[in-house]
């Protein structure tokens, strides 16, 4: 796929979720996401409305994550977090499924969880992803994992936090489009560091890609 330097922006979720990003941190990643066009700038919930007040002006989502990096918190942790964020500025949301009850074969559980927190974010109009974590993960959970977010509503899937041992691979990307199919998007996240890698996740089936590599991927 050939795409444009500002065409390629669209697809990016410019991240910064490190634990040691400062305000003035944050506010050069909105200035950067600002700059190049992207479709977003990702951070942790507590600097969302910091992120809105910075992007009000563009057309950048601020968006964040819940449940991150582990999905392990409770369910109604994760909707208390989705909702709060969501009010403070978020245009959508990234939650964690709970991967040790995907592994344990617990895909009832999995789906609740998800269907809790995306009723909650779609109640007040916004979008859904849903991490699967797939470092963690074989290809029978990869795509119970995907199954699982489509029949709860979620509206896309996405690979993985960039916290674990391993971040998107183009298989994972491949099948997860194939399970899927058109009916949800699939983000990429996580080891991107260069166009051809942004270009070839794309061309694997990605519709989106979060990348805290944004400034180099472009420029």
């Amino acid at each position: 796929m050939t795409l444009t330097n500002e065409e390629l922006a669209k697809y990016l979720d410019h991240t910064n979720l490190k634990p040691d990003a400062t305000r003035e941190y944050i506010i050069k990643t909105c200035e950067e996401a600002a700059k190049y066009n992207t479709a977003s700038v990702c951070v942790n919930s507590h600097w969302i409305p910091l992120v809105a007040e910075q992007l009000q002006n563009t057309d950048v989502n601020p968006i964040t994550v819940v449940g991150f990096p582990l999905g392990e918190t409770n369910t109604e942790t994760k909707v208390f977090e989705a909702q709060t964020a969501i009010d403070d500025g978020a245009e959508e949301v990234d939650m964690v499924l709970n991967i040790g009850e995907l592994i344990g074969g617990n895909t009832k559980f999995v789906t609740e969880d998800i269907k809790a927190v995306a009723d909650a974010v779609h109640e007040k109009g916004k979008l859904l992803k849903v991490i699967l974590e797939t470092s963690y993960l074989n290809n029978d959970q990869i795509v119970a994992g995907s199954k699982a977010s489509e029949t709860a509503g979620a509206d896309y899937v996405k690979t993985s936090t960039g916290f674990s041992s391993a971040g998107a691979k183009l298989d994972d990307v491949k099948l997860m489009r194939q399970t899927v199919g058109d009916r949800l998007g699939v983000k990429a996240s996580g080891g991107i560091h260069s166009k051809e890698e942004a270009l070839a996740m794309i061309d694997a089936g990605a519709s989106r890609l979060g990348v805290s590599a944004t400034v180099k991927i472009l420029s």
